[in-house]
Parts: C-alpha cells; structure tokens; sequence
C-alpha cells in the first residue's frame, strides 16, 4: 500500500503542478470552449513560441484536446470528464492520509512558531473550540465571521467571551449584528497594527499579526502552550488592548456560581461589580518560596486599578488574611494559578 498511496500522490501532484502559461491557457480556452494557438496567444500574455508546448502540456495531462487541423485547434475538455478520475483518487488518498495520521501532541513544545496562515486560522479554531469556561479574543470582521459559530456555540455552553473586534471602522454595526450571540462583552479597536490573538482558559493561546493573515510571507503567529507563557498574551491583551478600546455590547448577565478564572482581574471585576458575599478556593504557589499554596476564605477585600495593571484579591484564612495575585504576581502574598469563586460557601477547586 505505500507504493500505491505514493503513486497517488504522485499523480495528484502532477495534474495539479500546472505553471503560469499552462493556467493561463487552460482557463483562455474553457471559457471559449475552442481556441487557436494564435487566440490563446492573443487572449494572454503567453508569448507565441510557447503556446505549442504549452497546449501540448495540458492535452498530455487530459485537460484539452489537440486537433491537428491548419490551424491546429484546442478544444476543452469537459471538466468533471478531465479531472473525474483526480477527485476520486483525490478522495481515496485524503482517506488514506488520514488512516496513516497521528495527531501530534501539543505538550511537547510551550512555544512554537508557525508561517503559514492556514496553520495559524487552525490554532485559532483550536483554542477557542478548546475554551471551557474563560476565553478571550481579537479578531478582524473577516474572522469573526469565519468563528461566528464557534464563537455562540461557546457562549450558549457557559463560557465568558472577551471579544475584540478591529480594525473598529470595519466592526460590523451593532444595531445588524447580535455581538452578545458571539461574546459575553464586546468591545472594537481602532487600528490594523492590533494583533490578532486568542487565549483559552488562561493556558493556551495565539499570537499573530493582522499582515499574518494576509498571506504576507514575512509575517508569523506564535503559539503558547504553556499557562506561565500563555499570560504573557492574556496580560498584553487585558491591559493593552482591552483597556484602549470602546464597548459594543455588553450583557451584564449575572451568571451562576461557583466560576473559574484564568485571569485575577476578571475574578475580582466580578467581586467589585456584583453585591453581597464572596468566598475563594485558590491554587498557586508562595510569591517568594514558590512552594505550592491552597487558600481558602472569604473574600474581605480587592484592589483594581482601571488601567487593569494592579489586581488582588484579599481573602480571609484560619491562618489569616492572603493576599492573592495573578499570573506572575509580586506585590501579592500568593500567585494565584488556578481561582474559583463561589458565593454561600468556600467553593471546590
């Protein structure tokens, strides 16, 4: 089976290495059906003396046919008749391809770089369709449409949704698009030097330029695959991004407890936002030792700064009063990695 699956690949391959000329002359004639070399040569930028080897290329490859009359004439060839046979062993070999695949895991590397816009729109796909209960994104129009669906799927399932839409003189309008079917918030930015990204639950994320996206070959996205680099983009976009850009919708839904947080400063906007008590189950570690931490207790305090640079939680223990931070905290008593907030009592992690 691996000579066939190769010689299939082989073929495929071949039928569609078609070059400039050959593209060229093959869409000249389809669209009259019948040409002259002389027609083709007119109808393009095919200089004469190649038209012969050129049409001669395509009629080897079943895709015109050559009839030896003064002057000789091209004729096309059906297109489900010339490329039947391709999409039937185009099929069976994406079967194939898929039987012999092995996902790669992403554990193996915490940073990756990648060129190719189609592999950097799948990451994007893979983090938002991965998120399970926190994620945020900026997106172009064009994007946002493209993960519309995903995008409501994960805001019908419960998940907070930061979305960030730019360039905003693209946004679409909100009075003609349902922004709170996609995003628990949304907000646009001025701007085409504003990344495209997303981060899922604090811990896996992608980083990419707007020219990323546009085929410019000398642009490249990043991929983060681990929680203590995947903050380096959450913290860029909540206090870069998010604070300099302007509210498009908002739901202001009070959603249930207990929730989860990737981010200290979602956690503790829900605290300063929403009336009555609050009760914290923290895991991290000890901001000077790194040794690891299980904080329990009600929450008695928070500081929060609107430019979003300072955010804590102050929670009351057995053991006294903790102060908690986020990713990579140092003004805090501990580095909050994983915080979950519950309302009548201290909740489970």
């Amino acid at each position: 089976m691996p000579d066939d699956l190769r010689a299939t690949l082989d073929y495929v391959g071949d039928r569609f290495n078609l070059g400039e000329y050959e593209i060229d002359a093959y869409l000249a004639v389809l669209e009259h059906g019948e040409l002259t070399a002389s027609g083709i040569a007119d109808r393009t930028d095919i200089p004469q003396p190649r038209v012969y080897d050129t049409v001669r290329s395509l009629s080897d490859r079943g895709l015109v046919e050559l009839r030896e009359s003064r002057p000789m004439k091209i004729v096309a060839v059906d297109p489900s008749e010339a490329f039947g046979e391709l999409q039937s062993s185009f099929t069976e070999m994406v079967d194939e391809l898929e039987a012999r695949y092995t996902a790669p895991t992403r554990e193996t590397e915490a940073v990756s770089l990648v060129k190719s816009r189609s592999t950097i729109l799948r990451y994007l796909e893979e983090v938002i369709a991965d998120a399970e209960y926190e994620l945020a994104v900026s997106l172009t129009p064009d994007l946002l449409r493209r993960f519309r669906e995903e995008l409501a799927r994960k805001v019908a399932a419960g998940v907070s949704v930061e979305l960030l839409v730019t360039p905003a003189s693209r946004a679409p309008d909100p009075d003609r698009f349902d922004y709170l079917e996609v995003a628990t918030i949304a907000r646009a930015r001025r701007g085409i030097t504003t990344p495209v990204l997303a981060v899922g639950d604090g811990e896996y994320s992608v980083y990419a330029t707007q020219d990323a996206l546009r085929d410019d070959r000398e642009r490249y996205g990043v991929i983060f695959n681990r929680s203590a680099l995947g903050f380096l983009v959450s913290g860029f976009f909540g206090t870069v991004l998010w604070t300099t850009a302007e509210t498009l919708a908002d739901d202001g839904k009070e959603r249930p407890f207990p929730r989860r947080y990737a981010s200290i400063r979602r956690a503790v906007k829900d605290v300063r936002e929403l009336d009555g008590e609050f009760y914290a189950a923290v895991e991290g570690r000890d901001i000077e030792t790194g040794a690891p931490v299980t904080v329990e207790g009600r929450v008695v305090d928070v500081a929060f700064k609107d430019t979003e640079e300072v955010a804590s939680l102050v929670v009351e223990t057995d053991d006294g009063r903790i102060e908690i931070g986020g990713r990579v905290a140092a003004l805090e008593d501990v580095e909050g990695q994983k915080i979950v907030l519950g309302r009548d009592a201290i909740p489970e992690i």
